[in-house]
């Protein structure tokens, strides 16, 4: 083992002889990110997820953001807003000196306009608003003033505005081709129609994505040594992401194994910042059909599971739910006295009551492949239920099969790996998950479905006052709980190792997964090793 170890350590320092990764153009430092997930899609009315989210909170700006930990709602595009008080009514008045790439003013118009492209497309963040609020809705006061009536007092509303990106109108409808709203240029770079602080320089699908400040970006920059700009590469393997951190391949990975971040954070010229996030992982099992849709087999699934074994594949960087909702969502309840725990007695005996004393079925699991992770957990699970007579088999895809399963229930897997991030701090983007509404989304890939918990969501995001709200909440996480739709496995710790002459990190645990706002990030000269 000694012999091993000595010779990685004298590969890495031969390949850190080569170089750096960064480039400098201009005089500014343009770093590398190096991340396992592409990014194919680039319309802010089409598609999110983590990576297409990293580029294009870089190429747009919305009305507000979220920033920091715990988050808050920071003014953007928007400076200040009234709301009336039976809830309906937002007013909105805008910044008056942001303009888009192309130089066109940011205007209540462009605003409009984004809104209703988004709903009338009905993709992409378009499900949050989607009969809440209405095109017809959508009013211009003036050119920085603007108005949205919903169809009924929506508490959440809000809390759902940073997702919706501000789009150029005259761009966007130049490209348009019968009636497709401009998707089919917008979607793929250099193509865009942003305001936001970077603009593309250079795009290559299934290797890089390189993003340049934009000098002129209206809000100005945080740090007059911010990056230049920064290269989205991609690098699949954990062990390829190990080794570029280590030469300098990358300045920025995400995607190293646990044990990798912890040995990474005790190597000179590397930090790794770390803190709890809000994205759970759960085993969504199928309520519809199988034998996962009867709940007494669920119940003896989740009281057989080894959660402590979670703990330990992320090293101990990870904590256990204790309810359905993240601890730092508005309305969270503990119910720790309720929840799952390993108890094989009370698994067995809910296999009696279902009728399967000695199990004798199997059931898939289908994790992300190449996620070593969910291949682990997969592994626990198989462990887990060889108690009880079922057998396990472990069905490794890529990410978009098993969105495609998931969309159906009867395709959604008997059992599925999926790790979440509410899209807000308001419960009703954890509740929302739980109800029919969420149908052929990833995260609903149960396919739970309770009456009682259906009412009381949409109650719930229609009441503004708060008190009543959290009562509302606190049942239904309490049978949802009961019901058993998955595995309520764990929250882990949110984790990238950074060089350190790259400094300004801002970490919000609203982002998606290993998304990180790249605005923010200077390079701290002093710690910058000259390029080779």
């Amino acid at each position: 083992m000694f012999r091993k170890i000595t010779v990685i350590v004298l590969l890495v320092v031969g390949l850190g002889a080569i170089g750096l990764g960064y480039e400098v153009v201009g005089g500014k430092i343009h770093i590398v990110y190096g991340a396992r997930q592409p990014v194919e899609i680039v319309d802010p009315s089409i598609h999110y997820d983590w990576s297409t989210r990293n580029i294009l909170q870089s190429l747009y700006d919305a009305l507000l953001k979220y920033v920091d930990n715990p988050p808050i709602l920071e003014p953007w595009l928007a400076n200040s807003w009234e709301v009336s008080p039976d809830g309906r009514v937002w007013t909105f008045h805008l910044v008056t000196n942001a303009k888009f790439h192309n130089g066109d003013p940011v205007t209540a118009d462009a605003v409009k306009f984004s809104f209703v492209r988004t709903l009338t497309l009905k993709q992409g963040p378009a499900w949050m608003l989607l009969g809440i609020l209405d095109p017809e809705g959508i009013e211009v006061i003036d050119p920085y003033t603007i108005r949205f009536t919903l169809n009924y007092p929506y508490a959440p509303f809000i809390s759902v505005l940073p997702w919706w990106y501000i789009m150029n109108p005259n761009v966007v409808m130049a490209h348009e081709v019968n009636g497709d709203w401009g998707t089919n240029w917008l979607r793929n770079p250099p193509n865009e129609a942003g305001s936001g602080p970077f603009v593309v320089r250079e795009w290559r699908p299934g290797e890089y994505y390189w993003l340049e400040a934009w000098d002129e970006y209206w809000k100005g920059w945080p740090n007059p040594d911010h990056i230049g700009g920064f290269i989205f590469k991609l690098i699949r393997e954990p062990a390829s992401q190990r080794v570029a951190i280590l030469t300098g391949e990358a300045d920025i990975v995400e995607g190293v194994t646990p044990r990798d971040f912890d040995e990474l954070a005790k190597t000179p010229g590397i930090y790794v910042p770390e803190y709890p996030g809000m994205t759970t992982f759960g085993i969504k099992m199928n309520t519809k059909r199988g034998m996962t849709a009867n709940p007494l087999i669920r119940k003896a699934i989740c009281y057989a599971f080894d959660y402590d074994a979670l703990i330990d594949i992320y090293e101990g960087h990870a904590i256990l739910e204790d309810s359905p909702f993240p601890p730092a969502t508005k309305g969270y309840v503990s119910l720790k006295e309720q929840m799952y725990r390993q108890d094989l007695e009370k698994a067995k005996e809910y296999m009696r009551m279902a009728g399967y004393p000695e199990g004798g079925f199997e059931l898939e699991y289908v994790y992300v492949a190449e996620m070593e992770e969910e291949r682990l957990i997969g592994l626990v699970l198989q462990d887990s239920l060889a108690k009880l007579g079922i057998t396990v088999k472990m069905v490794p895809m890529v990410w978009p099969q098993m969105v495609e399963l998931a969309s159906k229930p009867e395709t959604s897997p008997d059992m599925m790996a999926v790790f979440t991030t509410p899209v807000t701090n308001d419960p009703d983007a954890i509740a929302i998950q739980y109800h029919p509404m969420s149908a052929g989304r990833y995260y609903y890939a149960h396919w739970y479905e309770n009456p009682r918990v259906t009412q009381l969501v949409e109650q719930a995001r229609a009441t503004v006052d708060w008190d009543a709200r959290a009562k509302m909440y606190e049942e239904i996480q309490r049978i949802i709980l009961d019901d058993a739709p998955e595995i309520f496995g764990m929250l882990y710790n949110r984790r990238w190792a950074f060089r350190e002459y790259v400094q300004g990190f801002r970490f919000c645990p609203l982002r998606m997964t290993s998304e990180i706002d790249m605005y923010y990030l200077y390079i701290d000269r002093a710690k910058l090793p000259p390029k080779r």
